[in-house]
């Protein structure tokens, strides 16, 4: 499924980058929400394409020029990401900005159950995901040119306001438990503690590519809500699967998970805090905070799927899941102020 893309002039562009080469094959990647992704193949070199989606978008969204240029400063970093190759911004060549990187060899997963994974392999898939997160906050910005990727502090005042104004500027109907959860992160969002760390933004396991036949992270994938951030922000969108169902974007809530070799939220949770470099407590906010905004998101595949804009032929069935991410989100809170164990 290439159709919406210029072949003869993307070999053309090609060819001015690897002389020689020839030989284009392309083939749509399923996945991914937001930017359109390829498979690209020429000369027996094996790239992947991310491209911005066609039409009207909103400000800063896809961008793509943010993932390129945070996974070139990563590439020498321990955090594990694909090597990119080129970055074209000018939109004569295929309509909008692209980019091409190594295509990899590895597994990625749609659902947090990890399916045909042994019970051993797939506890330590999990853990190996929370260390890979801890490399990527030990990750001082200043030191691979990032001290300008985003604004230093005040990270959830600021995420806020973004998401709280794409739900209030969505063109679907309202949303009554997003309503509620946003009036709660509004009033329990926490003093700043002047923690920044690089954020993914969508740190999660259906991010992450794994060896072929080893349990362990190969590169973190889909960096273009990435930005400086707090990490716990990461950290709480990363433990969602524990408090989402397997319909709900994949997660384990309603499995037998724990014999399934998935450790415990709180064992991840201490895998991760075990090679962080800081002790910050993740908390009941954090992880509903995750779950607002992820909402959010959803809020914002609906308005694409409304306007004719979604990148993905699933976005129609994700959209119902800013509602079910609300409530579950409203949940942790509850079960905390009832005296939950979270």
């Amino acid at each position: 499924m290439s159709s919406d893309l210029d072949l003869a002039a993307l070999e053309a562009w090609l060819t001015e980058k690897l002389p020689g080469k020839s030989g284009l094959e392309v083939s749509q990647i399923s996945g991914g929400q937001s930017n359109p992704t390829y498979r690209v193949g020429v000369g027996g070199d094996r790239f992947v394409l991310r491209i911005k989606p066609p039409g009207p978008l909103l400000p800063g969204a896809h961008a793509i020029e943010r993932e390129y240029r945070v996974m070139k400063a990563l590439d020498p970093t321990d955090v594990r990401v694909p090597v990119v190759r080129w970055l074209e911004e000018d939109e004569t060549i295929l309509g909008r900005p692209f980019y091409l990187m190594d295509w990899l060899d590895g597994r990625v997963f749609s659902d947090c159950s990890l399916q045909g994974v042994s019970p051993g392999d797939r506890r330590e898939m999990y853990l190996d995901t929370a260390r890979t997160l801890a490399r990527l906050h030990a990750v001082r910005p200043d030191q691979i040119g990032l001290s300008d990727y985003g604004k230093p502090g005040n990270y959830f005042d600021r995420q806020i306001a973004r998401w709280s104004r794409q739900c209030r500027e969505s063109t679907g109907p309202r949303i009554p438990a997003l309503d509620q959860l946003t009036d709660w992160i509004v009033a329990n969002a926490p003093a700043d503690d002047g923690a920044v760390a690089i954020s993914h933004g969508d740190f999660r396991i259906g991010n992450m590519m794994f060896h072929p036949t080893e349990p362990r992270v190969i590169a973190v994938l889909d960096w273009e809500l990435s930005t400086l951030g707090h990490p716990m922000a990461d950290l709480g969108f990363c433990t969602m699967p524990w408090d989402s169902a397997p319909d709900e974007y994949g997660g384990i809530l309603g499995t037998d998970w724990a014999a399934a070799g998935i450790p415990a939220l709180e064992e991840f949770v201490a895998e991760y805090q075990a090679n962080a470099i800081t002790d910050i407590p993740l908390t009941s906010f954090h992880r509903a905070f995750a779950m607002f905004r992820f909402a959010a998101i959803f809020v914002g595949i609906a308005d694409r799927v409304r306007s004719g804009n979604a990148a993905s032929e699933q976005a129609a069935d994700l959209a119902p899941l800013a509602e079910r991410f609300a409530i579950r989100a409203l949940n942790i809170v509850q079960r905390d102020e009832n005296g939950g164990a979270e």
